[in-house]
This record gives C-alpha cells, structure tokens and sequence, in this order.
C-alpha cells in the first residue's frame, strides 16, 4: 500500500491568499498535515507583479508550525538564474543547479536567516523548478542544519550522501505504485476543478495519507537499481511537465 504526503509549493508574501485559505481548509477537514514550501525573499514577478503583498503572511506561518504542519525552505529568491536541470532535471531552469557554490551558499545562508527571523527553523528543503545540484547539498550542509530533501524520483525515501530524500512524483492526486508518494501542489495557481478532485481523492483515500510527523517515515535505504530505473523513465517521459 502507498503512503501520500501532501506538499504546497510556493508559499511567501506574494499568493492568492484565497485559494491558500481553500486549501487550508480542505486539509484541516481531513487533519491532513502537509509539508509547506516557504520562499523566503520572493522575487519571481508571475508572484511579486500578480498578487499583491500579504501584510499577515508570517502570522500565518506561524499559524501552520503551530499546526503541526512542516515549513520548508523553497529556495530564495524563486528567480531563475540557469537553464540547468542538475540532478533532478525535472525542468530545464534552476535557481541552484549550476550556479557557483559561493552563490549558493549566500542564498541558503540568507534563506535561513529570514526563516529563522520568524522563529522557523527549516528542515527540509525543496528548490524552485525542483531543481538542485551537488553544490545545493555543500551549502545546505555547510549554511544550514537541513539533511532532508523533498524531491527526485524513487520508490520510497532513501539515504544517501548525508541527506534523506524523500521522494515527489505527482504534481496532482493520483494512484502509484510507489511506497511512499508526495503530491505536489501549487495553491496559486489551482483551478476550481482540481480543488474539486483533489477533496474526492483525500476523501476517498484518507487512510493511504500519512498521519505521523514526517520524520517517522524516515530511513536509511540506500537507493537501488529499481530506483534508478525509475528516475531514468521519469525524467525521460516528464521532463517540463510541471511547471515551478
């Protein structure tokens, strides 16, 4: 049997804060606690030039830690600076993967900062455009106390060069035949349609969603040969299929 976490990309003081606050409904109403991408000096003008700024954001974050719910550092800036796609090459543009170590190191660095100025401690981490390379991981070790990673392809979460990845394949709800399964989300941007799909899913499904922390359903597992197959056919078949 599968086990779903819900992830929600893109949360920062420029959102629609109304389809935020529908979606915070929905996962109250099924106690469902997702892991929440923060972006910490949002800079990205489909978000700053779209929605204007949202002076009670912070409370807000505030309002999900005291939830039960895990805020994530979801890059910097959220502006695209390479048309990388580095180990996770999902998407062909990256606000990490290929930039210098010492540009990253600033923006991890300056990424926790703020975080930590609103009293959030980040423990995961997930790039913009889900894309990241070698030198992400040097400065998360080096900038900050993250060791968990949410994104890349596999069967269930997995261990490996100091950090623990746990997997996201689906940028909606859906059945798949993975162990553990994270569903991405992007509140901004949902239609009525999908807010509709997504309750029937989770109603429909609410045993499969995870009820502890996270952390309960972290391992050591090396990553393995089906794993790797996995992400060779999952990249090949949908790569630029999600958008940021």
């Amino acid at each position: 049997m599968s086990q779903y976490i819900m992830r929600l990309d893109d949360a920062s003081e420029y959102m629609d804060v109304e389809k935020w606050q529908r979606m915070e409904d929905l996962l109250d109403k099924y106690h469902i606690k997702p892991i929440v991408g923060v972006i910490p000096n949002n800079q990205d003008p489909d978000m700053v030039g779209v929605y204007p700024k949202d002076e009670q954001f912070w409370e807000k974050v505030q309002r999900w830690k005291e939830k039960g719910w895990t805020i994530a550092l979801h890059g910097y800036t959220h502006v695209f600076e390479t048309k990388e796609g580095g180990l996770n090459p999902v998407n062909d543009r990256s606000e990490f993967a290929g930039v210098p170590l010492e540009r990253q190191k600033e923006k991890i660095r300056a990424g926790v900062r703020i975080l930590r100025e609103h009293g959030i401690e980040p423990e995961i981490f997930f790039a913009p455009a889900h894309t990241f390379d070698e030198n992400t991981l040097i400065a998360l070790k080096e900038e900050s106390d993250i060791r968990i990673i949410s994104d890349t392809i596999a069967n269930d979460v997995y261990f490996e060069n100091g950090f623990y990845f746990i997997p996201q394949q689906s940028g909606r709800v859906r059945k798949l035949p993975f162990r553990m399964v994270t569903f991405c989300y992007h509140p901004n941007i949902m239609s009525r349609q999908l807010f509709d799909e997504t309750d029937y899913f989770i109603k429909t499904n609410r045993s499969e969603f995870v009820e502890a922390s996270y952390k309960d359903y972290l391992k050591t597992r090396k990553i393995n040969i089906v794993d790797r197959i996995l992400k060779k056919i999952y990249f090949l078949k949908h790569k630029n299929s999600w958008g940021k």
